[in-house]
């Protein structure tokens, strides 16, 4: 399975709504903060990840 930081953006945007967060509106920043967490989130896992092993099942 791929990483895709769309996807993990709004992922975080659900739990953070759920959670109380507001999304939209004039000094609203907690979409601003998904898409940061998953821009940094994708990328050092892209970039830092090690594979280990060969064996496909």
């Amino acid at each position: 399975m791929a990483l895709n930081k769309e996807s993990l953006k709004v992922r975080l945007e659900v739990e953070l709504q759920a959670q109380g967060f507001e999304m939209s509106g004039e000094f609203a920043m907690a979409a601003k903060m998904a898409e940061a967490i998953a821009n940094a989130v994708v990328d050092e896992i892209t970039q830092n990840a090690e594979v280990s092993g060969t064996k496909v099942s």
